[in-house]
């Protein structure tokens, strides 16, 4: 069987690319297709060839590829991909608009739905510019919500990572969804039952966030946090945060798995589609101190890997906070917990299942053996 993976654009490194990475190494053999391919910017890839869209060959595009938004669709549409029984896209946009055989299968592994589009205000709100362009935007992306709907309706089988994402796939493109809740990679993360004195938060600093109500609950209680992450929101929230609060801007993986596995809690006031930071800080033998709502519903367990707050409000943490204090926590339960459920050879295996049952095709288990797992 050829295999194709596609994924929106290679020049960054978040969640939905880590996933994809894991895809690549799962598919040895599959070739790899991208909008716009940034090898220092991106996931590692080694020697593997990266086949791009006519869109690499814009001046500056890897940097500013936001701002390509309406040539995406078409430039996926270009790409030759006749030749493959079975496409694997991974998107939260636009590669689940690639052409395929009649004959062939598209799975579609949905992060999410196109957010920019059937969330803009939420999505660009932290832009300086938006609000000065906003009619002009709003234009573009109501004929771009067309094309996206349209587009969705070509994947044979989408896999969602939360119920959240499943219940935003039906109720906005009108499509089924299975949820597999997608992995880390447990080997990456250190396990530490001796915990330092400090509270932990590994975020971009954007608005949907909510780093700044986090901030202000800390300035109530005196106790310390420390947060790592960068973004345009970061010199308005550093301004309002007192002696306790640090923050360390970028930190290297090696840093963040120790900051992880040290801190008493980690926290998350975002209304995340998934969210991969609680299960890796739970891979840490680490409890969270969450939004309760969105993905974290799926992969934690109220007062067994954490606490949840009902409101996004510096109050709601606060009281979540001095909840958290009170309760002891079984640190080898919590990273149970996490390998358990959300290994890689967990996801794995029941992608291996679904595909057999949709296409007929089993990966052979000699193609992940690259793959780390405990």
């Amino acid at each position: 069987m050829k295999i194709a993976l596609v994924h929106d654009y290679l020049t960054q490194r978040g969640g939905a690319e880590r996933v994809f990475e894991l895809l690549c190494q799962y598919f040895p053999e599959a070739d790899v297709f991208t909008s716009l391919y940034d090898p220092e910017e991106t996931i590692e890839l080694g020697d593997r060839p990266v086949n791009t869209t006519r869109l690499q060959n814009i001046p500056g595009a890897t940097k500013n590829f936001r701002l390509l938004a309406p040539f995406y669709y078409p430039a996926f549409q270009a790409l030759d991909l006749e030749k493959y029984d079975l496409i694997i896209s991974s998107t939260t946009s636009f590669a689940k608009g690639v052409k395929k055989r009649p004959d062939a299968m598209h799975i579609c592994f949905c992060h999410n739905v196109t957010r920019f589009l059937w969330d803009t205000e939420t999505y660009l709100k932290e832009y300086k510019d938006f609000r000065l362009y906003s009619p002009l935007i709003e234009k573009i992306c109501k004929k771009l919500r067309a094309l996206d709907f349209h587009y969705a309706q070509d994947p044979d089988l989408y896999i969602a990572n939360s119920t959240t994402v499943a219940e935003r796939i039906r109720d906005i493109y009108g499509k089924p969804a299975q949820v597999i809740n997608y992995p880390i990679n447990t080997s990456k993360f250190i396990f530490d039952d001796h915990k330092e004195d400090y509270f932990y938060v590994s975020s971009r600093m954007i608005s949907y966030k909510r780093i700044d109500i986090i901030v202000e609950a800390f300035n109530w209680l005196g106790w310390s946090l420390r947060i790592a992450g960068d973004g345009p929101e970061r010199e308005r929230i550093q301004a309002k945060a007192l002696e306790n609060i640090q923050f360390l801007g970028y930190v290297s993986d090696a840093e963040r798995t120790k900051y992880l596995s040290k801190a008493r809690g980690v926290i998350i006031a975002a209304l995340e589609d998934y969210g991969l930071v609680p299960i890796e800080a739970n891979a840490s033998g680490t409890p969270v101190i969450a939004y309760g709502a969105g993905g974290v519903l799926d992969t934690q367990i109220p007062n067994k890997t954490g606490v949840f707050f009902k409101k996004q409000s510096p109050e709601a943490i606060y009281d979540a906070l001095v909840e958290f204090n009170r309760q002891s926590w079984d640190y080898a339960q919590i990273r149970h917990h996490a390998l358990s459920n959300f290994s890689q050879e967990v996801f794995f295996a029941k992608v291996s299942k679904l595909m057999e049952q949709v296409c007929g095709f089993k990966p052979n288990q000699s193609l992940n053996s690259s793959i780390q797992v405990e």
